[in-house]
């Protein structure tokens, strides 16, 4: 079973609703999931609420995940591993705790969302750091661009976390499919599946299933471009 954690120190960067859509966009793609919903806030856990009278048309199991739990977190993905999940998404709370520094430890890959704005791209630089001293496989999520002519200051910060890391692909347009899917109880390729917003989660669910499927001995610090320059 893969595991992948959506990590954050800022808000607004639009992680749980990533969550959610990549969720239902990797259960489309065949993968049996559980989402885990670590943030006190249960914005996930509200969602899958909403889920049950929706008539989703992909299963995606949603699961509040109590801090007491953590310590036992190692056994429990090896218990859903057992029972048949393939990938087990995170959703954490937006700050540096140590709760989320333990689902770091035991994530495949970290996805660190930001907006294309100089604070949210320092916030998250922040959060590499953490990652890369956890020593895990970690990626950009560029979020929330405008949609509608090409954005200087989206080109900025994509250049800006690519000088830090890897920019995971494509970066994702602010788009209001994303907000009514969530709204609704539905993925964004449930809610508008012909629409940009669904194209460009599935493009990222790609994306991001070529990472889980390669090498599994990668980490953030070998994504550097440093790093990458001197391979």
């Amino acid at each position: 079973m893969h595991t992948i954690a959506f990590l954050t120190q800022k808000g607004g960067a639009g992680k749980t609703t990533l969550a959610a859509s990549l969720a239902v966009a990797a259960a489309g793609a065949g993968e049996k999931v559980i989402a885990l919903d670590l943030d006190s806030q249960g914005s996930l856990a509200r969602w899958a609420e909403r889920r049950k009278a929706a008539n989703a048309a992909n299963a995606v199991v949603v699961e509040p995940f109590e801090a007491e739990r953590l310590s036992r977190l190692a056994a429990i993905l090896e218990g859903l591993a057992g029972v048949g999940f393939t990938l087990a998404v995170f959703d954490t709370a937006g700050a540096d705790s140590a709760a989320v520094r333990l689902v770091t430890e035991s994530s495949d890959l970290c996805l660190l969302p930001a907006r294309p704005t100089r604070l949210d791209v320092d916030a998250t630089a922040a959060t590499f750091r953490a990652v890369f001293l956890a020593k895990r496989k970690a990626a950009f999520v560029l979020n929330q661009c405008p949609s509608t002519y090409r954005s200087s200051r989206a080109s900025e910060a994509a250049g800006d976390l690519s000088r830090l890391g890897v920019l995971a692909e494509p970066m994702l347009s602010a788009r209001i499919d994303f907000q009514d899917a969530i709204a609704a109880g539905l993925g964004v390729t449930e809610y508008a599946r012909g629409g940009k917003a669904a194209q460009e989660v599935e493009a990222l669910w790609r994306w991001i299933r070529a990472q889980l499927e390669g090498s599994k001995g990668q980490t953030a610090a070998d994504h550097r471009p440093g790093r990458q320059a001197a391979a």
